[in-house]
């Protein structure tokens, strides 16, 4: 059965993590793939976050700030967002690739249910972050 489609966000790059995924079985568009370059280095985290929603597509991100711009945040609840986003962030490519392959079971089961959620990714699994701290 195949997995979810994923929206990567461009703190993963454009290449290196993709591509792993891409080999790993994964389903995804980059935020490059999708607004072009160098049109997506433009694009305000909001604005993709709403795309995102609307097509249903759960995001891979390394930033873990997220949670602390009220923008950001009223965008992933707002448009029913579920990211996931690495812990680490002094991780290679191959690397962040590696721990998301790794959780893939825990991701892909979680990417599918239903509104927003926010979730960490570390080489101890995969934990729900609240929202509204």
């Amino acid at each position: 059965m195949p997995g979810p489609h994923f929206f990567v966000d461009r703190s993963l790059g454009r290449k290196q993590v993709p591509v792993a995924l891409r080999n790993a079985g994964w389903d995804l568009v980059t935020l490059a793939e999708h607004y072009g370059i160098p049109a997506d280095q433009a694009v305000e985290d909001v604005t993709w976050l709403e795309l995102a929603g609307g097509h249903r597509w759960p995001v891979l991100m390394k930033d873990e700030r997220i949670r602390y711009r009220p923008a950001e945040r009223a965008a992933v609840i707002g448009h029913g967002v579920r990211a996931f986003y690495l812990t680490s962030g002094n991780l290679s490519g191959r690397q962040m690739a590696d721990l998301f392959i790794a959780n893939q079971s825990a991701i892909w089961n979680r990417a599918v249910e239903g509104g927003p959620a926010l979730f960490a990714v570390s080489p101890s699994g995969v934990r729900e972050i609240p929202l509204d701290d």
